[in-house]
């Protein structure tokens, strides 16, 4: 039986908000010498362990975090960033430099004409806990059940936290704990089924059936492969390829500094020369996101914000800087405008209609390598990946070799969309470049008409 506990780290990042708090008001102090600032922090205190062939190959704990101090003066603006220990006497005199080489800094520096100078009132604690698998039960607990597999995989789990002040008084802290299991499994010739495991409360039950779905992808992926010839085929894309189409949301798609600057793959959207299908919703979802709602301004999103409706653009992403630049609005979105908190809505396909209403065509699990290929009419370039097969009359048949697609989301999300699932799933970032990533996306699966291949 597996051992689940509570996260036993809390303590530490209760010190680790205490100390953010001193470091705030130790600027704070310093207010006379000093126009305005913001100071945020990021950091984790996380467990991973890497596993190979169904055994442990590396495990350990990261204990990581970094502060960043931003002195803005006389419309100029400078940053940097430095180690947050966790203790004050150690991480004041690290900040106290910094500050004082940004105040010698920024007057040399160019104005910035759209300089977001920290205004408001706005304070808030989030705080997500969780329960995860004890450090010393994560290999039993994922072993076991894979133990006559090529299991591959990384699991990480913890706590992660986000914080902000500035010289206005705003507050800001978050923390969550979460964990995420990314895995494969590898047949004896080296075909895979990948899958994804992530949440903030480990359930035993709902891991060995993601483990038994991925057994009979590859129990399926033992078929000899069917060729497929290029053109436009009858596809479903399940929520795991759904969720990679949507990053390309956030890439010169929907923030507004780009649909005004001509570099948005929607500006024809806004302008009604193309449309997206009826069936076709997208919004910020912040309800149990996981991820902050304030931004890097110290603003907080609304809760929910429609984006697209119906197939029409609704609303862009639109960060205080765009609303100085190009006097609109802000929604307070992010500086980088990319989506946060998304999610597609869900449609009517039952999951046991799935592969009848396919009838013949494409089962697509996973996408990878995606690109702008022909960026103003939102086409997108990449290749299938991992469990993807050929469907006849409603039934799996074979595997399929890697194809390369090439097709505008104004087809597969506009006129060649049949419908969406009436199931969602949550799709965690996973990323662990840096740091832990956080956020998700909610997304259901597609069935889309002529979708293109081109190899």
């Amino acid at each position: 039986m597996s051992s689940v506990v509570a996260e036993t780290v809390a303590e530490s990042v209760t010190t680790k908000e205490c100390v953010f708090g001193q470091l705030a008001d130790a600027l704070a102090s310093a207010h006379a010498t000093i126009n305005h600032y913001t100071l945020t922090i990021s950091g984790e205190h996380s467990q991973f362990t890497r596993f190979n062939r169904a055994r442990v190959r590396q495990t350990g704990q990261v204990s990581d975090g970094n502060l960043t101090l931003t002195l803005m003066q006389a419309d100029r603006i400078a940053s940097a960033t430095v180690p947050f220990v966790g203790d004050f006497e150690t991480d004041w005199p690290l900040l106290k430099t910094a500050l004082d080489d940004l105040q010698a800094m920024v007057p040399q520096l160019p104005v910035d004409p759209f300089l977001v100078l920290p205004t408001g009132s706005a304070s808030s604690r989030t705080v997500h806990q969780g329960e995860l698998l004890a450090a010393d039960a994560i290999a039993s607990t994922l072993l076991d059940p894979v133990q006559s597999l090529d299991f591959t995989g990384i699991y990480a789990g913890g706590l992660i936290f986000r914080g902000y002040a500035d010289s206005a008084g705003q507050h800001h802290w978050f923390e969550s704990t979460s964990y995420s299991l990314d895995f494969s499994l590898f047949d004896p010739q080296n075909r895979a089924v990948k899958g994804t495991f992530a949440g903030s409360q480990w359930q035993q039950a709902q891991f060995i059936d993601k483990i038994n779905q991925a057994k009979q992808q590859l129990t399926m992926m033992s078929r000899p492969a069917k060729t497929i010839e290029r053109g436009q085929y009858r596809t479903y894309l399940a929520p795991a390829a759904v969720a990679e189409l949507l990053h390309m949301f956030s890439w010169g798609g929907v923030g507004e500094a780009d649909l005004q600057q001509g570099n948005s793959a929607f500006c024809l959207l806004r302008q009604g020369e193309r449309q997206l299908s009826p069936k076709f919703n997208l919004r910020e979802n912040f309800h149990q996101a996981n991820t902050p709602r304030f931004n890097t301004y110290g603003e907080v999103a609304p809760l929910q914000l429609p984006i697209i409706e119906q197939g029409q653009l609704v609303n862009s992403l639109v960060s205080s800087r765009s609303a100085k630049e190009y006097q609109t609005p802000s929604n307070y979105a992010s500086r980088g405008e990319h989506l946060r908190a998304p999610e597609i809505l869900p449609g009517k396909l039952a999951a046991d209609k799935i592969l009848s209403s396919l009838d013949r065509g494409l089962y697509l699990s996973n996408l990878h390598y995606l690109n702008w290929s022909d960026h103003p009419n939102a086409r997108v370039t990449g290749m299938t990946r991992y469990a993807c097969f050929w469907v006849e009359h409603g039934e799996i048949v074979a595997p399929i070799e890697n194809l390369r697609f090439d097709e505008s989301l104004y087809q597969c999300f506009g006129d060649g969309l049949i419908d969406l699932t009436d199931f969602q799933e949550t799709i965690s970032s996973i990323d662990t470049y840096d740091q832990r990533s956080l956020g998700d996306s909610r997304v259901p699966g597609v069935l889309a008409d002529d979708f293109t291949y081109t190899l």
